[in-house]
């Protein structure tokens, strides 16, 4: 498992990056999970700007994100990543506990890769955490994508 990267985890809910993180590290389905609280921090991630400028090139394998985010929210998020060549490459799965079949269109006529609605319940929400990372991060064939200068 030396050769799984990156998942970039958007989500400002505190209580629900604890249970993604302990998700994923119970299976050892990442690397290095990195985590940001909002949607303008993700594009500063992405675009390796801000607090994350000189970051290495290397982009995140997926990116799971929330949609109801401060600052710039997830759809916003979703439309700039499809939009940018360098970008629409990453899949996104958008988790969130939104269960609106507006929030559903938009994301995937938008460019998403999936959409989850989060589980109430804490074994379902680590269980269905784990399957995404599983997926998406190991058996899920993606290309090596990096940010060019």
């Amino acid at each position: 498992m030396a050769d799984l990267k990156r998942i970039l985890l958007v989500e400002d809910n505190a209580n629900d990056v604890e249970l993604t993180l302990i998700a994923l590290e119970e299976n050892n389905l990442a690397n290095q999970v990195m985590v940001v609280r909002d949607g303008a921090e993700a594009l500063d991630y992405l675009y390796a700007r801000g607090a994350y400028l000189g970051r290495q090139s290397e982009l995140p394998i997926v990116v799971f994100l929330d949609i109801k985010l401060p600052k710039i929210d997830g759809l916003e998020v979703l439309k700039t990543m499809k939009s940018d060549p360098q970008l629409k490459l990453i899949p996104v799965v958008m988790i969130t506990s939104s269960n609106e079949q507006q929030d559903l269109m938009t994301s995937y006529g938008s460019g998403a890769n999936a959409y989850v609605v989060k589980p109430i319940k804490f074994e379902d929400f680590v269980s269905t955490v784990k399957e995404l990372g599983l997926f998406w991060a190991v058996i899920n064939s993606t290309l090596p994508i990096k940010k060019t200068e």
